[in-house]
């Protein structure tokens, strides 16, 4: 079981002058309340079991969760009177199962490999494991200075908030031993008493994961409205773009035949499921196919559209999305959009001149699409019977 808590009391006094008066981890981010992406990320990291700490106006947040759509358990704790950041990570393990629990600020979005944080916590012995993030030209965090190893290092120090050229900082997500809070009192700050008290021991019990991935925290309206455009269009996802053939690898091939219709669409067991854990890790979803059907005149355009119509429908019902499909109905094999030929991927790449082709994947079942991949220099993957869909996304949340 993974477990997590959230530290979500904050009041978020810095935005008082973009945000109304809610929780900060609350504020309005791309439409969406900032403790959605969290618990977004959570759920489609694995995690099982999440534990949020509040405090100011906590009603508010308890009332949103009543709606909230989530595989993972929800518990919560209120405090009464503040606690300290260090006395309300103590209160929220008591909830928790396990030992060994990931600890996030809820105003903060870190995206960490968390099953690898997890794994070097385990095999260093660590009481703490801390997730490092590299910043260059800073003054608003305090450095953190290590070893220098990664993924998994030794922290010597931190430092006092100062201008920094480069270094690391604290990214606001940990992994702690919950039995070893026992001996604070009920009142305390996790940064100062615990980690930095530790680390000054010869045999210093606290680690560092050091993370390369996406990082903000929204805690001044510099940042906050930075956010706005990074959630916006999924800057902040581990992956820009997933390419998609359609037949074979999200419905079920016709062997020397064509779907012409509705009634003849099947999906292959799992892409459905896949998408919705697909859609957390791509900034966009974008199927590329060749429907020569239409050319040779089976079926019409509008049969075609209705067949998309409905892929999309069910995979958005189910939590997933598809963001543009680009097809090809041409008979000509020389025809520069029709695949491996790169006239769809090009079309793709004017509509949306963000699109980052080495952070994006192309998936495909056929010789044709690896070809398609390769000149368009998109990375590709096989989907077959060995890897499926389902497959792919599951290895893609372990990477």
């Amino acid at each position: 079981m993974m477990e997590c808590v959230i530290l979500a009391g904050g009041m978020g006094t810095r935005l008082r002058s973009v945000v109304a008066d809610v929780p900060k981890c609350m504020a309005t981010v791309a439409g969406k309340p900032f403790l959605e992406y969290i618990i977004s990320s959570l759920e489609n990291a694995g995690f099982d079991h999440i534990v949020l700490s509040l405090g100011y106006k906590h009603e508010y947040i308890e009332q949103w969760l009543e709606n909230l759509n989530t595989t993972a358990k929800i518990s919560f704790v209120v405090e009464d009177t503040p606690l300290g950041t260090g006395g309300a990570v103590r209160y929220a393990l008591t909830k928790a199962e396990g030992e060994n629990v990931f600890v996030l600020n809820g105003d903060t979005f870190f995206q960490v490999n968390y099953k690898e944080m997890l794994s070097c916590h385990l095999s260093s012995g660590a009481e703490a494991t801390l997730a490092l993030k590299k910043m260059y030209n800073f003054s608003r965090y305090g450095a953190v200075e290590t070893d220098g190893k990664s993924p998994s290092t030794a922290i010597n120090s931190f430092r006092e908030k100062q201008y920094c050229d480069k270094g690391y900082i604290n990214g606001g997500v940990y992994i702690i031993g919950k039995s070893h809070l026992d001996k604070f009192p009920e009142v305390f700050s996790l940064e100062k008493e615990y980690f930095e008290a530790i680390v000054t021991r010869q045999d210093s019990p606290v680690r560092g994961y050091i993370s390369d991935g996406y990082f903000i925290d929204i805690g001044i309206p510099e940042d906050f409205a930075k956010a706005q455009d990074d959630f916006k269009y999924g800057r902040y996802k581990p992956f820009d773009t997933l390419f998609l053939d359609r037949d074979g690898v999200i419905n079920v091939l016709r062997e020397g035949d064509y779907v012409k219709n509705v009634g003849e669409f099947q999906f292959i067991d799992g892409a459905v499921e896949a998408l919705k854990m697909l859609s957390g890790l791509f900034s966009k979803i974008i199927i590329i196919t060749n429907q020569r059907g239409v050319g040779k005149g089976l079926m019409t355009l509008r049969d075609l559209e209705d067949v998309h119509n409905y892929m999309i429908g069910e995979i958005t019902k189910a939590g997933g999305r598809i963001d543009r499909v680009y097809v090809c109905t041409d008979l000509d094999e020389e025809s520069p959009n029709r695949k491996p030929n790169i006239g769809m991927a090009l079309q793709a790449r004017k509509d949306y001149p963000d699109i980052d082709l080495d952070k994006s994947i192309f998936a495909g079942d056929s010789d044709s699409d690896m070809q398609f991949a390769q000149n368009a220099g998109i990375p590709a993957v096989r989907i077959d019977r060995k890897v499926n869909l389902l497959t792919f996304a599951r290895q893609l949340q372990n990477l």
